[in-house]
């Protein structure tokens, strides 16, 4: 699977911004979709996910009521709406599919080339 990132950009705090992921490729094959952060020094850490068997969604406490995971089966489409930003949300924003239904890093093994996103205060 081939994802492809969009969307990212330099925002205010309390603005919004979509992320778009674009799959090709083998999309039949993966079971889950999700989006991770990678802040500098900081560990890439899970965001949200969503499970196509199920349609089930997941967030990191972080960012719950503030993101919203969703997708376009017929663009093969991930998407990521954020608002509510804050400078703390700032980080490289990617894109990633997993062969089993889960939210672990691990399992993701595919993934875009990430997508920055800046919040100022």
């Amino acid at each position: 699977v081939q994802l492809v990132e969009s969307g990212g950009g330099s925002v205010q705090a309390g603005d919004s911004l979509r992320l778009s992921c674009a799959a090709s490729g083998r999309t039949f094959s993966s079971s889950a979709m999700g989006w991770f952060r990678q802040a500098p020094g900081k560990e890439r850490e899970f965001v949200a996910a969503i499970i196509w068997s199920s349609d089930n969604t997941y967030y990191a406490n972080s960012v719950k009521g503030r993101f919203t995971i969703s997708r376009d089966n017929a663009k093969n489409t991930v998407y990521l709406q954020m608002n509510s930003l804050k400078p703390e949300d700032t980080a490289v924003y990617y894109c990633a599919a997993a062969l089993r239904a889960s939210i672990a890093l691990r399992d993701f093994g595919s993934w875009g080339q990430g997508t920055q996103v800046t919040v100022s205060s």
